[in-house]
Formats: C-alpha cells, structure tokens, sequence
C-alpha cells in the first residue's frame, strides 16, 4: 500500500509535468521522456490499482474513483489524502489485533 501511494504520487506529479509541455511551460524537447515516464507510471499504476483494490477489498466504486483520479489533474492529492488514511486504518488494525 506504501508503494503505491509512492507510485500514485509520481504518476500525478508525471502527469503535471505533461501537461506543463502542452502548455507550453517547458520545452517541447522533453515531450519524449516525459511521455514515456508517463506511460510506464501511468501503466504501473493501473496494475498496481487492481492490485491493491482486491487485497484491500475495495468497492468497484472506489477503485474507479481511485482510477479516475489518475486522468484528473490534481486529484493525485485527494487519492494520496485517501491511501494516508487507508494506511493509518490497515495500521491501527495490525495494532489492535497484536495485542
């Protein structure tokens, strides 16, 4: 769970970054690495999504909002505010039940 809010913070800071070449705020000589930086992330992403969201037991509904967040500009931190608490819960649970 760790890695993937990791992982969701770089595809969302990947994805800023694209955005900042079509906007013209940086070079068009990076549109290549970024958007490759960006596919593999963004793929990672996917997979590691589904991953997490049968493990965790998620609904579809959270796995799609957690998905679509992805191809929203900034809804990286809503999902990453999301993974902090679920971490925080899947903690306190280890916790209660060590002892």
């Amino acid at each position: 769970m760790k890695f993937f809010r990791i992982l969701s913070l770089m595809e969302g800071m990947s994805y800023l970054l694209i955005l900042c070449v079509t906007f013209e705020v940086i070079s068009r000589d990076y549109v290549f690495p970024l958007g490759a930086g960006h596919g593999a992330l963004f793929i990672l992403y996917l997979v590691l999504s589904l991953q997490v969201s049968h493990k965790q037991k998620w609904s579809l509904v959270t796995w799609l909002l957690v998905f679509f967040a992805s191809i929203t500009p900034f809804a990286f931190i809503a999902v990453d505010i999301f993974l902090r608490k679920e971490i925080d819960r899947i903690s306190a649970t280890h916790n209660t039940e060590d002892t």
